[in-house]
């Protein structure tokens, strides 16, 4: 049985507590995770400039042997801002979609496709909104026939920061699509918000039947603790 270790982290620009923008940190933490997929969001991609605005480039420098790709959700800084996927397997494909809802901050969903073991998986790194209202047109949007419906074939695995800590409309129709990895299950907590003192559980894992979920993982220590506002979290599963 073939395993797979797939990581969530919301890297805050790679900015932390501590108020130092460092990308070479951030990159040791997905190092000592040793995940096959690592699933980023809030990354800056400002091509040609200093490493703390050139972060996908400088992450990816930094970890080596990671393919990458990008979803740009909105302009920052005079480059791109967005979801970064980081995995050990070739993409074959990379498409954003756009879950940005009125006026709201912009959002996105970065689908990342790979063939593995004779086997095509899907992963979908997410960031929705801050707002009630928002996250539910997001999560209709997710399980449309515009987006996660659309695809029969291969295994899908949903993961990012859903910015909710409640069980609101989101978690709701996700749960109903799929399985979900949840904290209680593997870990004594499981709250990724705020790094320093995590008091919510924003960060979910969300994937289909044909996969089993077989451990989790929270990244607690003096160095995650202020390198975001987020703790990174990782999921193992048995393909």
């Amino acid at each position: 049985m073939q395993r797979l270790r797939v990581a969530t982290y919301n890297v805050h620009k790679c900015r932390g507590l501590d108020r130092r923008t460092a990308p070479e940190r951030i990159a040791r933490i997905i190092g000592q995770m040793d995940a096959d997929v690592v699933a980023l969001q809030e990354v800056l991609d400002v091509r040609n400039s200093k490493p703390e605005l050139d972060q996908a480039r400088c992450l990816a420098s930094e970890l080596g042997g990671y393919y990458w790709s990008f979803g740009e959700n909105r302009k920052l800084h005079g480059g791109a801002y967005g979801n970064m996927t980081l995995s050990r397997f070739a993409p074959t494909l990379s498409k954003n979609y756009d879950l940005t809802w009125r006026r709201r901050e912009r959002r996105g969903c970065l689908r990342t496709d790979f063939e593995i073991g004779g086997h095509v998986l899907h992963i979908f790194n997410v960031h929705l909104g801050t707002s009630f209202v928002e996250r539910r047109h997001q999560a209709r949007k997710l399980v449309s026939p515009q987006l996660l419906t659309q695809i029969s074939d291969g295994r899908k695995i949903v993961v990012g920061d859903f910015n909710e800590w409640t069980r609101g409309l989101a978690t709701r129709l996700m749960g109903s699509a799929f399985r979900s990895a949840e904290p209680k299950s593997f870990l004594p907590y499981g709250r990724t918000y705020p790094g320093v003192l995590p008091v919510m559980h924003l960060d979910h894992f969300y994937f289909d039947a044909t996969l089993l979920a077989t451990g989790m993982k929270l990244y607690r220590n003096r160095t995650t603790l202020v390198a975001s506002d987020h703790l990174p979290l990782l999921v193992e599963f048995e393909l």
